[in-house]
Parts: structure tokens; C-alpha cells; sequence
């Protein structure tokens, strides 16, 4: 699987679930981080969110979370940002993931459209033996594809 871009993704108290789903959907090693290591007490009410987390796998596949804690917000109706109280990221966000075979890609499709949006179907493109982007349940598009 070959992954063409780093997520640095910011979350309303998702950070360490967005960071679970990601390494389950993508593989490799979770490393976290608490405010608790950074100095905050260890009892101190938050201590446990995560300020900074991040998954890598052995192709160089990266997501980068960054924890904001704070109450989630309604999404606003026709949002085309990402501030849709999970994710506070205020650009447009596209992550591209393409692999060396439809049977490879379809996998973590399967695994991202849980709970997601289908933007676009998965399935043969003009320009792809295969193609499909969704927005996943953390607000992140991703488009998946196999080069021609």
C-alpha cells in the first residue's frame, strides 16, 4: 500500500480514537502522548487527552492528531470545511492512498466507509482500474485509488 500524503489532523477530544481507527484501518505502530506527559497532573481532570499521537507504518503511511478538548459541535448544515466538531482543521483536506491492486485498495475502502460519507462510489474510472472517495467518520476525505 502506498500512501501520498501526512494527515496532521486536529480533534475535539477524538485524538486518541481517530489515532485507534486509523492504525486499524492502516497498520503500524500508535504512539501517544497525554497531557499528563507534558507536565499537566497525572489526577488533573484531562490529564488523559491525548495532546499529540501518531501512526506510522512500514510504507510511510503518517497520520498526525493533535487533541483540542472542548464540547463537539453540530456540524453546520452544508459545511465544506472540516469544522464539523470533531475536526477543528479549517482548509480542505484531501488524503490520497493508492495501492498496487484493486483486491488491495478495496480492503481499506471497506475499512474507511464505515460510518463514512460516499462522495464518490468505489469502482472502475476513466482514468483508474479503480477509484472512490468517501469522507470517514472523523470528517477526513480520502480518495483511494489504483494507478493505470
Amino acid at each position: 500500500m502506498a500512501v501520498h500524503a501526512v494527515a496532521h489532523l486536529n480533534f475535539r477530544g477524538e485524538a486518541r480514537e481517530a489515532l485507534e481507527f486509523y492504525r486499524s484501518v492502516f497498520g503500524g505502530e500508535l504512539r501517544i502522548a497525554t497531557y499528563g506527559d507534558f507536565g499537566m497532573p497525572k489526577d488533573a481532570p484531562g490529564a488523559d487527552h491525548v495532546v499529540f499521537g501518531q501512526v506510522v507504518n512500514e510504507s510511510g503511511f503518517q497520520v498526525m492528531a493533535y487533541d483540542t478538548p472542548g464540547v463537539a459541535a453540530a456540524a453546520p448544515v452544508g459545511e465544506t470545511t472540516r469544522e464539523n466538531g470533531m475536526t477543528i482543521t479549517t482548509e480542505k483536506f484531501f488524503l490520497s492512498a493508492g495501492g498496487d491492486s484493486v483486491e488491495e485498495v478495496g480492503e481499506f475502502w471497506k475499512k474507511l466507509s464505515e460510518d463514512a460519507t460516499v462522495i464518490e462510489p468505489f469502482g472502475p474510472s476513466q482514468w483508474a482500474p479503480a477509484f472512490g472517495m468517501l469522507r470517514d467518520r472523523f470528517g477526513v476525505t480520502w480518495i483511494l485509488q489504483v494507478a493505470a
